[in-house]
């Protein structure tokens, strides 16, 4: 077993360190920047992401802003080529195997000081997989810290499994047992990829700094894996690497 996958499966999260050089950082950042600016052009349409429930208002005192998009290989033909690069799929195969397909990928924008937080939850809740081999891949596009609202974690508690209720939008006896307070602080700088197991309790605090966080995070399982019938949530079906074992016609969206 690599030292990837090890560190991965004991802790359920693994921060990759200059999975993108500088001057990718800075290609992609200019994408990213232009991501936002084009979605938030569309008046009719809102990009802020903004979480509810009781937890999010002690939080943020409820108001705050995150924005966001699913997809932004479907803008940016950089930002595909970003997630196929080798650097970024040599650790994705060290964790999930050589077939690997994308499900979606998420922009995230948390502005200078008013920038949303996420409690406490388990990403299993939204888009459950046959085999639970989902995992997420938090790529910065620039400094993620503390007060920044970098992402925090609970090492080793994917080893949980599916905990009901963990969505971190409604109250759980269980989130109660993990505040977000204690949680590790997985700071990161620009280019660095935070894997975690969609089982792994994980959040972030409110960015209170004077820097805009900027991150997009890509949701990849195992090519004989599948979204288990009845989710609604976006799935590409895009294979990064290998092969998508479960693809059929209908699945590729050809007509009867």
């Amino acid at each position: 077993m690599n030292d990837i996958r090890e560190a991965f499966e004991r802790d359920g999260f693994y921060l990759a360190k200059g999975v993108y050089d500088a001057q990718e950082i800075s290609a992609l950042e200019a994408e990213f920047d232009r991501i936002v600016n084009q979605i938030r052009a569309v008046k009719q349409e809102s990009v802020n992401a903004r979480w509810a429930g009781k937890e999010m208002e002690r939080l943020d005192g409820g108001d705050s802003i995150i924005y966001h998009t699913h997809n932004v290989q479907q803008f940016s033909a950089l930002w595909l080529r970003a997630l196929l690069s080798q650097a970024f799929l040599g650790v994705v195969t060290s964790i999930l195997g050589e077939d690997v397909v994308l499900h979606h990928t998420k922009l995230f924008q948390k502005p200078a000081e008013k920038g949303s937080p996420f409690p406490m939850h388990q990403d299993w809740n939204y888009f459950p997989s046959v085999k639970d081999t989902m995992i997420a891949g938090i790529i910065h596009v620039g400094e993620a810290a503390d007060e920044m609202g970098c992402i925090r974690v609970y090492p080793g508690t994917h080893k949980l499994g599916r905990i009901l209720h963990t969505d971190g939008q409604h109250e759980s006896e269980l989130l109660a047992q993990y505040p977000i307070e204690n949680a590790t602080v997985v700071e990161a700088e620009a280019g660095d990829v935070v894997f975690f197991h969609y089982f792994t309790l994980h959040g972030s605090m409110p960015n209170r700094s004077q820097k805009v966080r900027k991150t997009v995070l890509a949701q990849l399982y195992a090519g004989n894996d599948r979204i288990e019938d009845g989710i609604t949530h976006p799935d590409e079906r895009l294979v990064l690497s290998g092969w998508n074992h479960y693809a059929t016609r209908g699945s590729a969206g050809q007509q009867k």
